[in-house]
């Protein structure tokens, strides 16, 4: 996936969907954490961290997607 980035949100949820099923942790704040950490080098990451995170907690609290 690294090879299509693009400085948006559809492309930072794609990417953080794929890291998350690939980090192990049982905490999902510090799991959060270290998969935004992973893609510090996305372009959204990179002009958008605080709009990344909330996207981040959004997709793991609100849609309970990976639980």
């Amino acid at each position: 996936m690294k090879e299509r980035t693009f400085n948006n949100a559809d492309s930072f949820a794609m990417s953080f969907d794929e890291e998350w099923q690939k980090v192990k942790c049982e905490d999902e704040s510090s799991k959060i954490n270290k998969v935004i950490d992973l893609l510090s080098d996305h372009p959204f990451v990179k002009s958008n961290p605080k709009t990344a995170f909330d996207i981040a907690n959004f997709r793991v609290k609100s849609l309970g997607k990976f639980r």
